[in-house]
């Protein structure tokens, strides 16, 4: 039986799944990738012409770091970590360790700065991409050349979220499609105008693919079909622009970290004033 006319729990268990008029596939044949490999070239192999136009590939940034040779051996895990980081967030401590939230150096916001053990080989770690949007221009560009067709394709890696249980896929790379699709100004089905709603579809699309490609299947590519209206230029704005900047976060602490930067900084007032107290005594 083809996987179009399965019901959708067991498509998804064979890498397919349809649902109102969206399809996630898998696609199969990748072995370990290695530095140096040829993304677009597996990838196009892999999917064998069944890439349609406006179709979006989503690739997991596993392999694009090891094609990228981005390896650190696991021993400099924490000096790793240590290297990537922009800024601390937040960190917690517990039997094991402590845990570091911070912004890296592409701008996300990740646990452990991205750096990652999973699904890499025995005794390295993972680090992401240097330039996850390059990665994805580089890999769309490659793959319009040989296929002829309009794709788009994005990165995609997975992270916690603030206020939520568990993790999601995102988006961290992005070429030849819209991250986000602007609906303010329009109006909802009652007629209401709206004037926030901004939906991250670049997001919703990374997470789609992780429901067929999930963690442990060895399949890190997955084919969304049925959003070609989103697929276009190739010089569109990457998946940076997903990213809030740190001074419009209202969350951009964790509560330890607000306590002593708000400690550091009335101890800093108060000496001051102190001092200008002492001087006018004097």
């Amino acid at each position: 039986m083809p996987h179009d006319s399965l019901p959708d729990a067991a498509a998804a268990e064979v890498g397919a799944m349809e649902l109102f008029g969206l399809k996630v596939f898998t696609l199969s044949g990748f072995g370990e990738i290695r530095a140096g490999d040829d993304l677009a070239a597996l990838i196009a192999e892999a999917a064998q012409s069944r890439l349609l136009d406006g179709d979006i590939v989503a690739v997991t940034s596993k392999i694009v770091s090891k094609a990228e040779g981005r390896t650190v051996l696991a021993a400099h895990r924490e000096q790793a970590i240590t290297d990537e980081t922009v800024r601390v967030v937040a960190s917690r401590k517990h039997p094991g360790g402590v845990t570091r939230i911070v912004e890296n150096r592409q701008g996300l916001v990740m646990a452990a700065a991205g750096v990652d053990t999973s699904n890499a080989p025995s005794g390295v770690v993972l680090l992401l991409p240097v330039d996850p949007d390059r990665s994805a221009r580089a890999i769309c560009s490659a793959l319009r050349e040989r296929t002829g067709l309009r794709l788009g394709v994005l990165v995609t890696d997975t992270a916690g979220r603030p206020w939520r249980e568990g993790q999601t896929d995102i988006a961290i790379g992005a070429a030849g499609l819209a991250v986000l699709d602007d609906l303010r100004g329009t109006a909802d089905a009652s007629g209401r105008r709206l004037d926030v709603t901004v939906a991250a579809v670049a997001d919703e699309i990374a997470a789609a693919a992780d429901l067929v490609k999930g963690k442990t299947s060895g399949h890190p590519v997955a084919v969304v079909r049925g959003l070609g209206r989103l697929v276009g230029d190739l010089a569109a704005v990457g998946a940076r622009a997903l990213q809030r900047p740190g001074d419009t976060d209202m969350f951009r602490l964790g509560t330890a970290e607000s306590r002593a930067e708000g400690y550091s900084e009335g101890y800093a007032v108060g000496y001051a004033a102190g001092l200008a107290a002492a001087a006018d005594e004097g």
